[in-house]
């Protein structure tokens, strides 16, 4: 392309149009959803579409910015003002098509999703990023599932204690679960994380199966008139993130990423399943298939990850089993940042972390991205947005002004105020 056609005045409009929508788009937060509906679930809403945008909410694709506007209680703790209010996270998100022609990602967010007993009833909180491929109906499936296997997993956990705690005859469980989270014995601490692992590998098992056997009409079993290759075709990423008061716990399956910015220093809490990863090549190859290298490494020359949720047609050679970390909460722990490959293809671990840290430090003047031209239909209100969510939305025009090609997901979660 020459440069009179890059700097046409087609192009300059459309640049243009999409600086003003990210900068709209921005400015705009949702406030945090009614716990009396469900306790510290996102409301779910319908999307809207006007003049080709597409709005993207918890069910609708397109793009999406959601922070939680909760006020401040003594020592700096975000509380939801409501009755019985109890502490929330403190997070910023945003996904956007991007220069992708569909929109294939989705988000996942639950504060408060339950009080299991593995984390000694104290509150959990759920956030997800999955980035479908060969359609988006396996995303969705997960957008809609995944929290809800999750916490059936946890509550099967419950009942396992209560029956261990029965048969022992005046056994103190509270007391056994305070050792497994004790860090100080190697034990407890290996039984507890391994207690965490078989939850979330059954759940992503569970995804799997759902996601192999719903179709993309919705219709269970193949009972219907959609062409199989439907359902034999789709996937997802996955990368989950479970956050206690002591732990983050990270799931993860496929090449989205977590990564925890701590002292301002990123460090990785997920590893990306790409197939010539030296022990995704071993693994691909000992259950007979094969990488070959069409456009970068691809597990029978077709897909890029070697880990994912669905692609029925390349079992079981693409496996759904999730690899989970652990990591014990410190003081000096910055934020979270879960990101599809649409942010990590254009943007280094490192960089995303100064990006965010710099607009979640205290002291710093707030980047104004409603600055500039402003759209006729823009309320003038909320200029300055929770930092979070002006994080994930500067991450994400980053992303955008490097040309990823790719849909674009970010959650950049305050572990400072949270």
């Amino acid at each position: 392309m020459s440069d009179r056609d890059e700097d046409s005045p087609g192009k300059c409009r459309e640049r243009r149009r999409r600086m003003l929508e990210m900068r709209r788009m921005s400015s705009q937060s949702i406030s945090p959803p009614d716990t009396r509906e469900r306790k510290g679930n996102i409301k779910e809403s319908s999307g809207c579409v006007a003049k080709g945008k597409r709005i993207h909410t918890e069910e609708a694709t397109g793009y999406q910015t959601i922070s939680s506007v909760s006020a401040p209680s003594a020592g700096g703790v975000i509380v939801d003002p409501g009755e019985n209010s109890v502490a929330e996270p403190v997070f910023g998100m945003m996904s956007v098509a991007g220069r992708s022609s569909e929109m294939e990602d989705a988000i996942s967010i639950r504060t408060n999703l339950c009080r299991p007993e593995i984390s000694l009833q104290q509150p959990v909180h759920f956030f997800a990023v999955y980035d479908g491929h060969g359609g988006s109906h396996v995303a969705a499936l997960c957008r809609e599932r995944m929290h809800l296997l999750m916490e059936e997993e946890l509550v099967r956990l419950d009942c396992t204690w209560s029956r261990v705690s029965g048969d022992a005859g005046g056994f103190d469980s509270t007391k056994e679960k305070h050792e497994l989270q004790r860090h100080g014995g190697n034990e407890g601490a290996e039984e507890f994380e391994e207690k965490w692992r078989r939850v979330m590998k059954r759940t992503f098992r569970r995804m799997d199966e759902a996601a192999l056997s719903t179709c993309v009409c919705g219709s269970m079993g193949y009972r219907c008139g959609c062409h199989p290759m439907e359902v034999e075709l789709a996937g997802s990423t996955a990368v989950v993130a479970v956050l206690t008061a002591e732990h983050i716990l990270i799931a993860n399956c496929g090449d989205s990423r977590a990564v925890l910015c701590r002292n301002g220093r990123a460090i990785p809490l997920s590893f990306d399943h790409k197939p010539d990863r030296s022990d995704e090549l071993a693994r691909i190859e000992a259950a007979g298939g094969q990488v070959i290298f069409l456009n970068g490494a691809r597990v029978q020359g077709i897909l890029a990850m070697s880990r994912a949720i669905g692609d029925k047609y390349l079992k079981p050679i693409v496996t759904s089993e999730p690899e989970t970390t652990l990591t014990k909460r410190k003081p000096e722990d910055d934020c979270l940042i879960l990101a599809s490959d649409g942010l990590w293809d254009v943007l280094s671990s490192d960089l995303a972390c100064e990006v965010a840290c710099e607009c979640l430090r205290e002291g710093s003047a707030p980047a104004n991205l409603s600055a500039g031209p402003r759209m006729e239909d823009e309320k003038s209100s909320a200029l300055y947005p929770a930092r979070s969510v002006l994080a994930a939305a500067l991450l994400t025009r980053l992303a955008l002004g490097r040309k990823s090609s790719d849909n674009i997901s970010v959650i950049v979660v305050d572990l400072k105020r949270s």
